[in-house]
């Protein structure tokens, strides 16, 4: 993956993830000796859409490997407000950085920047596009807790915008992996990720009702309703809140079920959830230093 742009979940293969989710194992055993891989390295943060997670991770993995982060700040302080193309941007960035992070509204946005400039652009959300660099860190989540051998997960909420779950799907073909689909009608998944997903030779099976499925899931990959996301507030209001995990429900659940979430949540995980067993999902937010400092090493 040395001085690729990374775009999409859909270009990395099963060696390209073990690499990467075997090194974040080891850097986050050892984060100590990797402290001046990146020394003098400048990693360009370019964030047109808010972000906490994947944001702060990436500044936090850059500074851990001994390099530095080049903010562009919001995009009202930015030259962006004047009317600036994104093309324009990432060339200007290019000049003071050594990569580029990318965080865009519109789908296709990192895969347009990444053919104007020479050193990598990372996708950190495109829109309802892809995520691919939550999706690592969920791999790895994943594998630290169930294992990829004979594993059945179930992905609920948004999954006609969530780029998580997108990138998520494509990535799990990968692996022995069964995959089930919760989301009411209107969310389900774009017919084009669907016909990715058989294309690639995974079983889609989609339900409306979590009880259908949860006794026999390994995984439960729970996602938020989008409201930002949504062109019709009226369809936002007709599904929000639908979908909620609390801990009388999960009873009904293997012991060792392990429940996951991408952040931030509203209201579809109750707190109550956080002191069970299952709970997984600040583990999960917190693996996205060590995931990103393999990835940033190897791609810089």
């Amino acid at each position: 993956m040395r001085h690729d742009h990374l775009i999409s979940a859909k270009q990395l293969s099963r060696d390209d993830i073990e690499a990467v989710l075997d090194r974040a194992a080891e850097i986050a055993d050892d984060p100590g000796a990797v402290a001046d891989a990146q020394d003098g390295t400048l990693l360009g943060l370019c964030f047109f859409e808010p972000s906490t997670r994947t944001k702060m991770s990436f500044d936090t993995a850059m500074k851990r490997l001994g390099g530095g982060t080049v903010d562009m700040g919001s995009v009202e302080s930015s030259s962006v407000k004047k009317g600036e193309s994104l093309a324009d941007t990432v060339r200007v960035i290019e000049g003071y950085t050594d990569g580029i992070v990318l965080r865009h509204p519109s789908e296709g946005a990192a895969k347009l920047a990444s053919e104007f400039v020479d050193v990598p652009v990372i996708n950190a959300g495109d829109g309802a596009g892809q995520h691919p660099t939550q999706t690592m860190l969920d791999l790895y989540t994943i594998r630290e807790n169930a294992g990829f051998e004979d594993l059945t997960i179930g992905i609920m909420g948004d999954l006609k915008y969530g780029r998580t779950v997108h990138s998520l799907a494509h990535a799990l073909t990968n692996f022995d992996v069964s995959q089930h689909f919760i989301s009411p009608e209107s969310l389900r998944l774009p017919r084009s990720v669907r016909f990715d997903l058989h294309e690639s030779g995974a079983q889609v099976r989609e339900h409306t009702e979590i009880e259908d499925v949860l006794e026999a899931l390994d995984v439960l990959y729970v996602t938020r309703i989008q409201r930002e996301r949504f062109p019709d507030e009226n369809e936002y209001r007709q599904v929000a809140g639908q979908y909620r995990i609390d801990a009388e429900m999960l009873e009904d659940a293997k012991d060792d079920l392990t429940v996951m979430h991408p952040l931030p949540r509203v209201d579809e995980i109750a707190p109550d959830v956080d002191a069970t067993d299952h709970a997984t999902y600040f583990e999960q937010a917190h693996n996205g230093v060590p995931v990103r400092m393999a990835l940033l090493d190897q791609i810089l």
